[in-house]
C-alpha cells in the first residue's frame, strides 16, 4: 500500500487537473460551476418519500434506537431527510447558504428542527456537535485536501460515518462533450477506490458497497438540462440547440432527462466507525 502522503498528494493533483483552461472560461460570462439547486431539492424530496439504497440502510440500522445525525455537505438533505423518523437531532453543514434554507424547509416538513451551519468542512467542524451518525453524500470529489476532511468526519461520529460518492469523478460523464465542443481531453481520475485507499492508509477499516442508483426525474424538462449542461461546458446561449443534439446522441431521453454531471448513477457507499 502506498504511503498516506503519496495517496493524498495524488488525490490533490488529480482534482487539480479538472480546472478548466482560461482560454475557455474567458469566452463566456457565466460561471461553469453550476449548482442546480432545484435538482437537489427534487432528489431530496423523492428520497424522503421513498427512502432506500445501501447508504440509507447503513445509516438507518445504526439509528435504532433513534439518535442524532450530522449531514456534511448536506445540500437539500438527500442523505439526512430520509432518516427523519429515527432522527432526534439534525445538524447540517453546507457552503451554500441558499441550499441550507431549502434544507431547513424540507426538515420542517419532515417534522425536524435542524441546526444549520454555513461554511466549509472541516473549517467549521468546531461549530458543530458530534452526532451518532455522520452522513456525507457526493462531496468528496469537491475536496482537494481529503485527509483532514475525512478525519473530521470520523472525529464527529459516535457510531458511524456513511459516505456516498460517485464511482468516478461526477463530471466524467461530460468528457465526450468537452472533446466534441472544445477538443479538450478531460481527466478520468480520481475515483472512489482512491477514497478507500486513503481511509485504509489512515488506519480506518471501511466497509463499502458498489451499486447503481435507479434513474430519477431530476429535471423537469429537457430544456432545463440543456441549460445547465451548456453552462457547465462554457458555451454561449446560442449553442443550446447543439448541446441538446449532443445529449440525445449520448442517449439522454428528452422525456426523462436525468442529471449529467452531478452525481452519476454508479455510486459507492462507504462506511466506518466513528471515534467521537
Amino acid at each position: 500500500m502506498a504511503p498516506l502522503t503519496e495517496l493524498l498528494d495524488r488525490w490533490h493533483e488529480d482534482l487539480s487537473a479538472w480546472a478548466i483552461p482560461d482560454r475557455i472560461t474567458a469566452e463566456v460570462a457565466e460561471s461553469p460551476w453550476v449548482l442546480p439547486r432545484q435538482v437537489f431539492v427534487r432528489r431530496a424530496d423523492r428520497l424522503r418519500r421513498d427512502p432506500g439504497g445501501p447508504s440509507f440502510e447503513r445509516a438507518w440500522e445504526v439509528l435504532d434506537p433513534p439518535g442524532s445525525v450530522l449531514d456534511v455537505g448536506a445540500g437539500a438533505g438527500a442523505a439526512s431527510l430520509p432518516l427523519a423518523p429515527r432522527v432526534t437531532a439534525l445538524s447540517a453543514v453546507d457552503a451554500d447558504d441558499a441550499m441550507l434554507g431549502l434544507l431547513a424547509q424540507g426538515a420542517g416538513e419532515a417534522g425536524l428542527t435542524a441546526r444549520m451551519v454555513h461554511g466549509q468542512w472541516p473549517g467549521v467542524a468546531g461549530q458543530v456537535p458530534s452526532a451518532d451518525v455522520v452522513t456525507c453524500h457526493h462531496v468528496a470529489f469537491n475536496v482537494p485536501d481529503l485527509g483532514p476532511f475525512l478525519a473530521a468526519l470520523t472525529g464527529h461520529a459516535r457510531k458511524r460515518v456513511v459516505l456516498e460518492t460517485a464511482a468516478v469523478h461526477p463530471l466524467t460523464s461530460l468528457n465526450p462533450l468537452w472533446l466534441r465542443f472544445h477538443g479538450l481531453k478531460r481527466p478520468e481520475r480520481p475515483v472512489a477506490g482512491d477514497v478507500l485507499a486513503i481511509l485504509a492508509a489512515m488506519g480506518v477499516r471501511p466497509g463499502h458497497t458498489e451499486w447503481t442508483r435507479p434513474a430519477g426525474a431530476d429535471y423537469q424538462s429537457m430544456a432545463e438540462l440543456v441549460e445547465v449542461t451548456r453552462r457547465r461546458l462554457c458555451l454561449p446561449p446560442g449553442r443550446a440547440g447543439e448541446v441538446e443534439t449532443a445529449l440525445v446522441e449520448l442517449g439522454m431521453s428528452p422525456g426523462q432527462p436525468s442529471d449529467l454531471g452531478s452525481s452519476g448513477r454508479d455510486v459507492v457507499t462507504i462506511w466506518w466507525e466513528g471515534t467521537a
